[in-house]
């Protein structure tokens, strides 16, 4: 596994929330990290049926523009109770004519494992897959699972997405009522970093 010696680090994401956890979880690295907003950078099509592709298409295009060497990740909620979906989906059920309504996307999950009668407790898991690329073409992949189960009606306003219905395995609140300090220390994305800190940056 290669090591990361560089001192900036391109975080291949337009989702404010995402970049601020990478700082958090990069923080004691001393790496300076950008995002693809700042460097002026458009999202790239993901046309994968999987979170490692959709991944690598965003880290391979960062690096491509910028030469700098690029984490990207493609994260979503699998729900058992509706065969996985949303999965690589989970932004798309979100989008509107006007931007992204996770509050809309929220309600079709529980409507659909309604409709589907889906047996209590609903599991699901979120799932973050992790590609850190370099200009030369070396990349290495990482990836988190966080189980759990989706609840209703979404609880806390902290986090972003579909945290306000997701309680993982272990705890009594969902991730929207957890503290960021409280889901950085459990959530789907900490646990690949912590995968790609130990094997790139320690």
């Amino acid at each position: 596994m290669r090591r990361f010696d560089g001192k900036r680090l391109l975080v291949a994401t337009h989702n404010a929330g995402k970049l601020d956890e990478m700082r958090a979880l990069l923080a004691p690295y001393e790496v300076e990290v950008v995002g693809a907003a700042e460097m002026g950078l458009s999202e790239p099509v993901e046309t994968e049926d999987n979170f490692a592709g959709n991944a690598r298409i965003k880290a391979k295009a960062a690096v491509e523009a910028t030469g700098l060497p690029a984490l990207a990740d493609d994260s979503g909620i699998s729900v058992d109770g509706l065969d996985g979906a949303p999965g690589v989906y989970t932004a798309d059920w979100a989008e509107t004519g006007n931007g992204r309504d996770f509050g809309m996307a929220m309600e079709r999950t529980w409507r659909e494992l309604e409709e589907r009668n889906a047996p209590f407790p609903r599991t699901a898991q979120f799932r973050c897959t992790l590609v850190l690329a370099w200009p030369d073409g070396h990349e290495e992949i990482f990836e988190g699972i966080l189980p759990g189960q989706i609840i209703w009606p979404p609880q806390g306003a902290q986090g972003h997405g579909y945290d306000p219905i997701f309680q993982p395995d272990g705890h009594e609140m969902t991730l929207g009522v957890m503290s960021p300090d409280q889901k950085n220390a459990v959530s789907h994305r900490s646990i690949a970093v912590a995968k790609m800190l130990d094997g790139c940056f320690a």
